[in-house]
């Protein structure tokens, strides 16, 4: 049976309008697909993944970032690989994540300078607008660390010679730093007089620690840990609350008369614009990684807590800080150097 269709003609046959019917259906259908599920979201990842970590390798952040890189790579059949992309206290790493293409190939380490950075350097970002949150890796102290030529033992130690020599040098990773504002918040409470001598990454600040060439580092716990235990660093202090599991023997600042808490974290951001459906897959395979001994380990081997999450905590934990920094820096008078 041949169904023939004359232009302008108002009669329909049954066939024509079930046919007509199917066809609407199947359009309809497709548009819904095509709203509900991002293009490229069913085929992520279909290449290699890149992690850009803001600093140089052996400090926090790039520990953090390697050991779930590597489990990544594994459960996501794709090879996920690090940039370290330093400069500007982390700054060159927040804009050229920030500013790459939203389709989940580009993802930010990021620790919580992304807080504080906007409200001690001229941005060409906003991290609260150009950033999306996916997940958090782990939180940490920071150590204040000297070297054994001090001759001190505590904090009270460090501030008696800090009075006798006033502009003593002190480490950290950056300007604007969490270390760095914890240095200052810590002297200005003290009532001494550091000098500050940043460095482009924990890893460079811990080797001129070690040799000497400056005596006392404000630093993320994970690159001092190993030094203290071989007995070329000592730690006096930690920034945290409550002590470390990593650092059982070393007081806090509160615990050693000094009451500032700071945590310092780093967490999972993707740039603005990034489809739903990759977010969430990435915070659920990174989740998964977390939760492995190997990964969970590793991090408390560098007194980094895993912490894990929902996209919703990092983007609140992001903007709560956003806010006390914005305070902080201005009470303290960080500024660029």
């Amino acid at each position: 049976m041949t169904l023939s269709i004359r232009s302008g003609s108002r009669r329909r046959g049954p066939g024509l309008r079930v046919a007509t019917a199917v066809v609407i259906a199947l359009i309809a259908g497709s548009c819904a697909a095509l709203l509900a599920s991002p293009a490229g979201a069913d085929e992520w990842p279909s290449r290699p993944i890149r992690f850009i970590v803001p600093f140089p390798a052996g400090g926090s952040t790039d520990i953090a970032a390697r050991l779930v890189a590597n489990k990544l790579s594994q459960s996501l059949g794709q090879q996920v690989f690090i940039e370290n992309k330093t400069g500007g206290a982390g700054n060159i790493g927040f804009e050229a994540a920030a500013k790459s293409a939203p389709d989940g190939y580009t993802v930010l380490i990021g620790p919580d300078s992304l807080a504080s950075a906007p409200h001690v350097f001229k941005l060409a970002i906003d991290p609260l607008k150009d950033l999306s949150a996916v997940i958090q890796l782990s939180r940490q102290p920071i150590a204040l660390a000297v070297h054994p030529s001090l001759g001190v033992d505590s904090v009270a130690d460090l501030i008696t010679l800090a009075k006798k020599q006033p502009g003593m040098t002190y480490a950290t990773s950056g300007v604007g730093s969490q270390q760095h504002i914890v240095a200052e918040w810590f002297a200005q409470i003290a009532g001494i007089r550091l000098e500050h001598v940043p460095y482009r990454g924990g890893g460079q600040a811990i080797n001129d620690l070690i040799a000497g060439h400056v005596k006392i580092g404000s630093l993320g716990s994970s690159p001092v840990i190993p030094h203290a235990r071989a007995g070329t660093l000592k730690i006096l202090a930690q920034s945290t609350a409550q002590r470390s599991p990593s650092l059982p023997d070393v007081p806090t600042y509160t615990e050693a008369g000094i009451p500032l808490v700071l945590d310092q974290w780093v967490g999972v951001f993707v740039p603005a614009g990034t489809p739903p459906a990759v977010v969430a897959r990435l915070n659920a395979e990174i989740a998964k990684a977390l939760a492995e001994p190997e990964v969970r380990d590793g991090l408390m081997q560098s007194a980094q807590e895993p912490v894990g999450g929902s996209e919703a905590a990092l983007t609140k934990l992001l903007h709560d800080d956003f806010e006390r920094y914005r305070t902080l820096v201005k009470e303290i008078n960080i500024k660029p150097q």
